[in-house]
């Protein structure tokens, strides 16, 4: 039986004769990796794991440092307060962006200018870039939250992409144009 005849229909009454003398096509395919212990690949894995290795242990310092350092404000916190109980203090933690990883944000408000036709404040912005990624369902303080975070984004750049125009309140913003 020739190959021809087995691809022809997928599906063919054989005997089981004919199966053992058909070999698939993968098996006359060369293999693409040969592992052995002497493979480029397994120098760089080494590498690899020892940088992880020391990634951690470095982790593992800072972490000490800064538990000895809590330590420290907790025994300045004794001093001024004996009764003052240490395991009512929360852990502080960033709340982040819904809509916009770290650094996307300046960047989608920095498009929000480009497109408009003058200065915009940063709750227009924030309204733009907000309609741009199709968000509905922002409540004000996430709008408000946000117009804030545009508004440090754009005091820390004033000068070099974005420039205030006018003295009132609340700012307004546009592109400098080189």
């Amino acid at each position: 039986m020739t190959r021809a005849q087995v691809q022809l229909c997928g599906i063919m009454a054989q005997t089981p004769q004919d199966f053992r003398r058909v070999r698939p096509i993968y098996w006359h395919m060369p293999r693409v990796v040969k592992p052995h212990p002497n493979h480029p690949a397994v120098k760089a894995l080494l590498v690899l794991h020892s940088e992880i290795a020391s990634g951690l242990l470095e982790n593992k310092r800072q972490a000490k440092r800064l538990a000895d350092d809590m330590r420290k404000v907790e025994a300045v916190i004794k001093m001024f307060d004996p009764a003052h109980d240490i395991r009512r203090i929360a852990v502080k933690r960033r709340k982040l962006n819904p809509w916009f990883r770290k650094g996307e944000g300046y960047r989608c408000a920095l498009d929000a200018l480009r497109k408009a036709e003058g200065p915009l404040t940063a709750r227009e912005i924030g309204e733009r870039m907000l309609a741009s990624k199709g968000v509905m369902e922002a409540t004000r303080k996430q709008v408000r939250d946000l117009a804030g975070s545009i508004q440090t984004g754009l005091r820390n750049h004033e000068g070099d992409t974005v420039a205030r125009v006018g003295d009132g309140v609340p700012m307004r913003w546009m592109l400098i144009t080189k």
